[in-house]
C-alpha cells in the first residue's frame, strides 16, 4: 500500500468520524474534537512532507489543537448552561397578590 492510500485511508476515517451528529453539552467530553484534529493534523502533515514522519507530527499538533478547542468549546457550553438556569431560576419562585399580579423573588 503506498503512503497516498494510506493517508487517503486515514482521511477516510476520519471524515466519517467527523459526520457523528454532537450535540452541545457540559460533561467535559472533548474526544470527538481531539481525534478530527488528529486525523486533519495527519493528513495535513503527511501530504505537506510526503512522509510518515510528518503525519506522525502532524496528528500529535493536530490532536492537542482539536483538544484545546474541545475543552474551550464545553466551557463555553457550561457557561450558557448555567446562564439559563439563573433565567429560570429567578422565574420558578413567585407569590400573587390578592389583585392577580404575579410577584417574583
Amino acid at each position: 500500500m503506498t503512503r497516498f492510500a494510506k493517508i487517503a485511508a486515514a482521511a477516510v476515517i476520519a471524515l466519517g468520524a467527523g459526520t457523528v451528529s454532537a450535540y452541545a453539552a457540559c460533561d467535559g467530553d472533548a474526544s470527538t474534537e481531539t481525534v478530527l484534529g488528529a486525523g486533519s493534523g495527519a493528513l495535513v502533515g503527511g501530504l505537506a512532507s510526503h512522509s510518515i514522519v510528518g503525519a506522525a507530527v502532524g496528528g500529535v499538533a493536530g490532536g492537542l489543537i482539536g483538544n484545546t478547542i474541545g475543552h474551550s468549546n464545553n466551557r463555553a457550553d457550561c457557561r450558557r448552561a448555567a446562564r439559563a438556569r439563573a433565567v429560570h431560576r429567578e422565574h420558578d419562585a413567585y407569590y400573587t397578590d390578592r389583585y392577580g399580579r404575579r410577584h417574583y423573588y
